[in-house]
C-alpha cells in the first residue's frame, strides 16, 4: 500500500496524476512542490494535496516524482542531489530526459522514467515505463502501482520511449484536433456550435469505448461502420485522398524526432 508521494513540479500533467491518484480508494498522501504558488494552492483545493519545500517533499516522500520542464530538470536533480535519497523510488514524467543523466545526476538512486498522458485524470491513461539499472523488482512494482492506479501501463526499452511519447503521450492532443475540425465540419454543415459540440463529444466517446472494449482492431470496427459506396464510405475516400496515412505518420515521426532532439539538448 503506498504511504506518501511527492511531486516536484506542479504543472498539468502533475495535477492530471494526483487527480487521478486522488480519486482512489486508498488514495497515498500527496505532497508537492513548485515555484508557483498559485499552483500548488489549486492543488491543495481540488484534492488535498499537502504542499512544502523541496526538502521537506523529498523527506516526506517515500516515492519523488518528478514532474517538472525538461529545460528544468538539470538545476531540479542538483538540488535533489544535496538530500538524503537512500531508499527512496525517483520517478521521472519528463519527456525527453534519458535515464543516463537521471541517474549521473542522483548517483546510487533507483530511478523510473515513464510517459504517461493527461488522461490520468480520468483514470484511463496509457503509461509507457523504462526500468532504471539501479531499480529492482520492488522498485519496478511500486512504479507500477503507482501508474496502474491511473489507466495501464507498458514497459518497454528505452530506445522505444520516443515513440510512445509520439504514439500515446501526445495521442491525446490529436484525438481532440480531429475532435475540434469534426465539430467545426458540423458548424459548417448547418449545426449549432452546441448542437456539433454534442455530437462530436458523445460519437467520440462511443468510438473510444468500443476500441477499448470491443477486442476488434482499429481497422475492423472502421469496416464495420462503412457500407460500400455509402455515407461513411464517401468520407474515408476524402480522408485517402488527401493522405490522411502518410499526414498521421509524419506527425509521429516529428513528435518522436522532437523527443530525441530534447534528449539531446538537456543531457
Amino acid at each position: 500500500m503506498l504511504q506518501n508521494i511527492g511531486f516536484i513540479g506542479a504543472g498539468n500533467l502533475a495535477e492530471a496524476v494526483i487527480k487521478g491518484l486522488a480519486a482512489g480508494a486508498e488514495r497515498p498522501c500527496i505532497m508537492a512542490a513548485d515555484l508557483s504558488k498559485e499552483r500548488l494552492g489549486i492543488l491543495a483545493a481540488g484534492y488535498g494535496v499537502i504542499s512544502g519545500e523541496i526538502e521537506q517533499v523529498v523527506a516526506g516522500s517515500e516515492v519523488v516524482i518528478l514532474a517538472v520542464k525538461p529545460k528544468d530538470v538539470a538545476a531540479v536533480l542538483k538540488t535533489l542531489a544535496a538530500f538524503p535519497l537512500q531508499g527512496k523510488l525517483v520517478i521521472s514524467v519528463a519527456a525527453g530526459i534519458p535515464l543516463a543523466m537521471l541517474e549521473k545526476g542522483l548517483p546510487g538512486v533507483a530511478v523510473v522514467r515513464v510517459m504517461p498522458n493527461t488522461s490520468c485524470a480520468v483514470l484511463l491513461s496509457m503509461t509507457g515505463m523504462v526500468q532504471g539499472s539501479l531499480a529492482g523488482d520492488k522498485e519496478k512494482q511500486l512504479a507500477e502501482e503507482i501508474f496502474s492506479r491511473v489507466g495501464d501501463v507498458l514497459w518497454v526499452a528505452e530506445d522505444k520511449i520516443n515513440a510512445v511519447t509520439a504514439i500515446s503521450g501526445s495521442g491525446p492532443a490529436y484525438y481532440y484536433l480531429f475532435s475540434e475540425c469534426l465539430a467545426a465540419a458540423g458548424r459548417e454543415l448547418g449545426l449549432t456550435e452546441e448542437e456539433a459540440e454534442i455530437l462530436v463529444q458523445t460519437t467520440m466517446a462511443g468510438a473510444s469505448r468500443m476500441l477499448h472494449l470491443s477486442g476488434k482492431t482499429p481497422a475492423r470496427l472502421r469496416e464495420d461502420v462503412t457500407s460500400p459506396n455509402g455515407t461513411t464510405y464517401a468520407a474515408l475516400q476524402e480522408f485517402e485522398g488527401a493522405g490522411l496515412r502518410n499526414i498521421v505518420l509524419a506527425a509521429a515521426k516529428a513528435a518522436a524526432g522532437r523527443a530525441a532532439e530534447m534528449e539531446k539538448e538537456y543531457s
